[in-house]
């Protein structure tokens, strides 16, 4: 088969053939996206209308929330689509789209989250400085550098995944396309390439991670060292959505993808996608507006200033 004449076959597991199944998982996938797009949608309107929001961790979080409505907009929609149409079929040229889209926002999110987490080790252990290490133009060439390499790592990705020749048919395992599903459908010795990208996409990622958990050592081990009690919980109540997103982000895809083969099966891979996929961007919303009161207070204003114009 050649790649001019590959169309993408997404199977969805274990909703395969049954209809009940099918409307089940379109209407999961239904409340769950209303839910991002709503939630999401009310932090970037309440930070971009909210004038006393416009602090470096509010506008990280605007960058945050925009790209999990991207996420949640590049694979949803076509699967809720296959559910309802009883179809699985996604052209080649969709399908390496909704790759570039997909790792995109899902990395732009990561490179984000440790932005985020710079913003509060700079906060917490260095307050006197925060001005000045934090100030719009610094905010802002951070946030372009996050969504700049989240490109150039998606272009380069998707470009090289799709040079591949597929020799093992057309069908993914997937609800939706990713590099590892793609890889079984290439010919056994040309992912080489792909597998080296992986791996350096891997140590920077995985570099990324240990700075995170060195700042957070840093933010910890000042935040003890505060002598009262509601200055602790005050620096807590500040890392603490952002630790709970960036926990909800990691364990769900590292397991989704260095699961033991053993364990893998078709219902419990789709289930783990949609876990890493779908889940993060509709509760991150959720746990940073509970958690933090100026944002809850805006979301609140905007809410009731809507309601009462109507």
């Amino acid at each position: 088969m050649s790649k001019k004449q590959a169309v993408t076959e997404i199977s969805t597991g274990p909703l395969r053939g049954s209809i009940s199944l099918q409307l089940l998982h379109f209407c999961l996938l239904l409340g769950i996206s209303l839910a991002a797009l709503l939630g999401n949608g009310l932090i970037i309107s309440a930070v971009a209308c909210g004038h006393h929001l416009h602090m470096p961790m509010f506008f990280f979080l605007l960058n945050l929330a925009l790209s999990d409505l991207g996420s949640i907009c590049t694979t949803v929609p076509k699967a809720m689509h296959n559910s309802l149409w009883d179809t699985r079929n996604i052209s080649y040229t969709g399908c390496a789209a909704q790759l570039f889209f997909f790792l995109f926002f899902i990395s732009a999110e990561y490179s984000l989250l440790t932005v985020m987490c710079y913003d509060r080790y700079v906060s917490i252990c260095k307050p006197l400085h925060y001005g000045t290490l934090l100030g719009s133009r610094a905010c802002a060439h951070m946030a372009a550098a996050a969504w700049a390499s989240a490109f150039l790592n998606a272009l380069m990705h998707v470009a090289n995944t799709f040079s591949l020749p597929l020799c093992h048919g057309n069908a993914l395992g997937q609800f939706f396309c990713e590099i590892p599903q793609i890889l079984k459908l290439s010919c056994s010795k040309s992912y080489f390439r792909e597998f080296g990208l992986i791996a350096v996409s891997a140590l920077l990622s995985f570099g990324c991670f240990v700075f995170i958990v060195f700042s957070y050592v840093q933010i910890f081990r000042a935040v003890l060292r505060i002598p009262s009690e509601q200055g602790r919980h005050k620096a807590f109540s500040t890392c603490l959505p952002h630790l709970a997103v960036l926990s909800l982000f990691i364990s769900t895809a590292v397991f989704a993808h260095l699961k033991p083969p053993s364990m893998s099966s078709p219902s419990l891979d789709l289930a783990l996608s949609l876990l890493y996929s779908v889940v993060p961007p509709a509760l991150n919303p959720l746990i940073y507006s509970l958690r933090n009161q100026e944002l809850k207070a805006a979301v609140w204003t905007l809410m009731t200033g809507c309601f009462q114009k109507h």
